[in-house]
């Protein structure tokens, strides 16, 4: 701040009784904090922000220590030094989310796909219980695998398949129900 500014800040913000309106404070931003007597409450005081005149509506922002004394729950305002200690704080905490979130990204998520290959399933197995060696099903003769599994299921599909079109092509009703047909009906002329 240069020193004809100070002066002037100094001098606006003298309490002089004929004076409306006085200065308490600035913020780092260059708005000014004012307060005022209110014309109806002479006891009380208002308190008003006049934004820098360089800086465009939209873009004013206020820091929380402000708003505080503006809505009266604060009573002293901040100083320049608080102000000061306030933004080194935010730029720690952001460094400090920074870094936090460097360790959170190197860390290996639960839903990411795993890097290493999975052991595969045991596809030949030595117990006699699960594969008996004499049976009157062709299939079972063969040796256990994974391509086997695989024919199985494609033979499975294949008979469901042909048991569907069997069905089918017979046109032949298979339950009670799918005999019936609806009956035309006409009222007596009672019930009319």
């Amino acid at each position: 701040m240069s020193p004809v500014n100070s002066l002037w800040f100094k001098w606006k913000a003298l309490k002089l009784p004929w004076r409306r309106s006085w200065v308490v404070g600035q913020d780092l931003s260059g708005n000014t904090f004012w307060e005022f007597r209110d014309a109806i409450n002479t006891n009380r005081l208002r308190r008003i922000v006049k934004y820098n005149n360089k800086t465009h509506y939209g873009d004013v922002k206020i820091t929380p220590q402000w708003h505080q004394w503006l809505r009266y729950v604060r009573q002293e305002p901040p100083s320049l030094e608080e102000q000061r200690r306030d933004i080194m704080r935010q730029i720690q905490i952001k460094k400090l989310a920074q870094i936090a979130d460097e360790k959170w990204a190197a860390k290996p998520s639960y839903l990411d796909k795993p890097q290493t290959k999975q052991t595969s399933p045991a596809t030949r197995t030595s117990d006699k219980t699960l594969h008996p060696t004499k049976t009157s099903d062709p299939r079972s003769e063969r040796q256990p695998g994974v391509m086997n599994q695989v024919q199985g299921q494609e033979q499975i599909q294949q008979d469901a398949s042909q048991k569907k079109t069997k069905a089918l092509s017979r046109n032949v009703p298979t339950g009670p129900g799918e005999k019936w047909q609806p009956e035309a009906w006409t009222p007596d002329a009672t019930r009319r």
